[in-house]
């Protein structure tokens, strides 16, 4: 039996139309919306439709945007300046700055220098120094997508054993974290792992955030196990993860989709730290 194939399109809706409703209640007694800045540095294609799509999601729900485009010239001094400025902007609650960034910036230098309160990437040493510790600042969006997905399932993480494939500052060391403090027994896999496969065999709950299309095939899936395919790589036969969807669905109990799997669960939950970012700087 195939596994079922978990709509993250659906519940990123749900996701927003909760958001709506609540930034709604946030403006009828603060009198205003909770503010969201983007900080585009050059003409990156991607970015640029990253960032448009970030806007349009924002507006759908009352957050109020604030767009910030760069040319590609642009000094680390210059962005950091901008950067200053909305940190000390009482009308924005949230900043956040499009990756990459071009060559003569630093981009841990523009990620320090963000206020952690208005971190809505949840990228600062600080929110990511919270979350290592077991505390909660404002965490990525990426991973906070995966937990939405896997509550929605009602993917009982308590005791399981979940594996996650990719280690990066991104994705994989925050959402091991998070998975952890849901009391999961979390392994992190790398490109140094030993039997790949055999160790992604042994979870419950798999999560794939290592940049490799389909990497792991139905030999790296444990029957019935939940299946978190992050990976967004492009190919020749389009859009393709990190997990060989075909191929597993045929072992897991769940599947993610790419694309429309964790995809739109980024820009939800990006929305959804937004308005907790405002929340913080308005109890």
């Amino acid at each position: 039996m195939s596994a079922k194939v978990i709509d993250g399109k659906a519940v990123a809706a749900k996701v927003r139309e909760r958001v709506r409703s609540e930034v709604a209640e946030y403006a009828d007694a603060n009198g205003r919306a909770p503010g969201l800045a983007t900080v585009l540095v050059g003409d990156d294609p991607a970015s640029q439709i990253y960032v448009h799509n970030k806007h349009k999601a924002s507006e759908e729900v009352g957050i109020r945007s604030f767009d910030h485009q760069l040319t590609v010239q642009t000094t680390e001094e210059e962005l950091l300046g901008l950067i200053e400025r909305l940190n000390a902007d009482q009308a924005v609650d949230g900043i956040l700055v499009q990756l990459p960034l071009p060559e003569q910036i630093d981009p841990d230098a523009a990620l320090a220098a963000l206020d952690p309160r208005k971190d809505v990437d949840g990228l600062t040493p600080t929110n990511a120094g919270l979350l290592a510790s077991g505390a909660r600042g404002l965490v990525p969006c990426t991973p906070e997508g995966v937990m939405e997905l896997l509550r929605h399932e009602g993917v009982e993480l308590e005791g399981a054993e979940a594996v996650v494939v990719g280690r990066s500052n991104l994705v994989g060391r925050p959402v091991a974290s998070l998975l952890l403090g849901a009391n999961a027994t979390v392994t992190t896999c790398h490109s140094r792992t030993r039997d790949l496969a055999g160790v992604c065999r042994r979870a419950d709950v798999l999560v794939a955030a290592v940049g490799s299309p389909r990497l792991l095939g139905a030999d790296a899936i444990k029957p019935g196990a939940t299946v978190i395919d992050v990976g967004m790589n492009r190919t020749d036969d389009g859009l393709v993860g990190d997990v060989d969807f075909e191929a597993a669905r045929e072992v897991a109990g769940a599947i993610t989709p790419v694309p429309g799997g964790v995809g739109p669960m980024t820009i939800a939950m990006l929305l959804v730290n937004t308005l907790a970012a405002a929340r913080s700087a308005n109890p």
